[in-house]
């Protein structure tokens, strides 16, 4: 068979990718070796949300005492909760499949590899292979659990994400190495529901990639919710032998061992670019990473790359957004090169925390003059009424410009609030023109207009 288009992985880059060059008019086939909608849809965003939500589901039968409900025998039932999970990524996969047959996309089963100048090889579970040709290839294999020397999973005891989601009963303690969005918000959930935590954290401060206000904040709130988190710490070796983990930690104040049923290791994700050709195809690497230029063009003609296996933030908005310039780039479109200073970042514990573009830290590092303003939450009238007065709107402006160089927020529900900064950096918006646009009262966006206003010292609420 013969493709303009065959794409390797059905991901959230890759189904994206294939999708949008179908409706180019390019005859398009997408290689899937599992389930189609690749780690984020079945073992990745999709479900760990829905996970998320029956937490947040206990945790309001547990508070409904605030809001002048009286409830009884709330409980949490782990299988049902993993059931429902699984039952919505299946549920999701399975719209992908529809969209791959509304859009005339054949779907090839099976490992898919390089094999020569325009020439996929895709191998079934069988061992059969066959062969496809198509004058473009885009890679989009994505990433799976890291693993580090020092904490080898055996998918039991130590285990990454995608056990995190189904282990068969819930853990009476865990402990959780890395705290950026996996790590913390697993975390989140299983404290939520009962099991004793403990994050453990090498850098200072959790979600080290946010603000360190933002960082500073969570951490309060988690620590109040009972999670145990250690910052500025190592984990030196674990031990699994026994009935429970011992994990030998390095802090500051010297060496501990802390037992857990579980551990969970959430160092990062390795790339998916073995086995897969590109050493025999003369694709270029560096650092586990496929080198691209702005438009996903690999060195080698008619392969490109996109994903989490190239530059840029792993997330699967903006695998999204790379094969879909790639595409239009492949049918002669001129699509604008992606912003990676654009690109929100959500992590969905309870608060959440979203963010875009600069931190303060950073801003200042890079020489700018800035206005800086924050609204707390607990001055908001939405977030009164919702019982979520924690946290708060940060935004930071260059002050000789009013440019937007960045927003970092933290409370309940702002991950669907940041989409708001994103296109006003996008269209250029300056303080004074989100000061001016007026948001709708009383909702939790409100705090987005009153941040910016406190920056230029007219916030009518504080």
């Amino acid at each position: 068979m013969n493709y303009d288009v065959i794409v390797i992985g059905s991901g959230p880059g890759g189904y994206v990718a294939a999708i949008r060059a179908s409706q180019l008019g390019l005859k398009t086939a997408v290689v899937e070796k599992e389930s189609l909608g690749g780690i984020c849809l079945n073992w990745g965003c999709i479900p760990t949300k829905a996970l998320l939500k029956s937490a947040q589901v206990f945790e309001y039968l547990n508070h409904a005492a605030d809001y002048g409900v009286t409830v009884e025998g709330g409980d949490v039932n782990f299988e049902a909760m993993v059931k429902r999970s699984r039952g919505v990524a299946d549920g999701m996969s399975k719209g992908v499949q529809f969209l791959m047959k509304k859009n005339k996309i054949d779907v090839l089963t099976g490992f898919g590899s390089l094999k020569g100048k325009g020439t996929v090889e895709v191998k079934g579970a069988d061992g059969t292979t066959q062969l496809y040709t198509a004058k473009h290839i885009i890679l989009a294999t994505g990433g799976r659990s890291r693993e580090l020397p020092n904490i080898k999973q055996d998918y039991k005891k130590v285990i990454g994400y995608r056990q995190a989601m189904i282990l068969p009963k819930k853990p009476k303690s865990m402990i959780v190495v890395g705290s950026g969005a996996i790590g913390i918000e697993f975390a989140y959930f299983y404290n939520s529901i009962g099991t004793a935590v403990t994050v453990v954290e090498y850098l200072d401060n959790i979600v080290p990639l946010e603000d360190e206000e933002v960082s500073r904040t969570l951490g309060r709130i988690l620590r109040k919710s009972g999670i145990n988190i250690l910052t500025g710490s190592t984990v030196e070796s674990v031990d699994s032998s026994g009935d429970l983990c011992k994990v030998s930690v390095k802090t500051a104040t010297g060496t501990e061992v802390l037992e857990a049923e579980i551990v969970l290791s959430a160092v990062g994700i390795s790339t998916n670019i073995e086995g897969i050709g590109l050493e025999e195809a003369g694709v270029k690497t560096d650092k586990g990473k496929v080198l691209v230029d702005d438009f996903y063009k690999t060195n080698i003609e008619g392969v490109y790359a996109i994903g989490d296996i190239v530059k840029g933030q792993a997330l699967a908005h903006v695998a999204s957004a790379e094969g879909i310039i790639c595409v239009e780039k492949i049918a002669g479109h001129n699509p604008e090169p992606l912003n990676y200073n654009n690109i929100p970042g959500c992590t969905y514990c309870s608060p959440e925390v979203a963010s875009v573009g600069y931190t303060e830290k950073a801003a200042k590092e890079a020489g700018y003059e800035l206005k800086v303003g924050k609204f707390p939450f607990s001055a908001s009238g939405k977030a009164s009424a919702a019982g979520a007065k924690d946290g708060f709107v940060k935004l930071i402006f260059d002050a000789k410009y009013g440019e937007i160089l960045g927003a970092h927020m933290v409370g309940h529900n702002v991950t669907e609030m940041i989409a708001e900064i994103v296109t006003a950096r996008k269209l250029e918006a300056t303080g004074h023109e989100i000061i001016k646009s007026v948001h709708p009262h009383p909702t939790m966006s409100e705090a987005v207009m009153e941040a910016a206003a406190e920056a230029y010292g007219e916030c009518i609420h504080l």
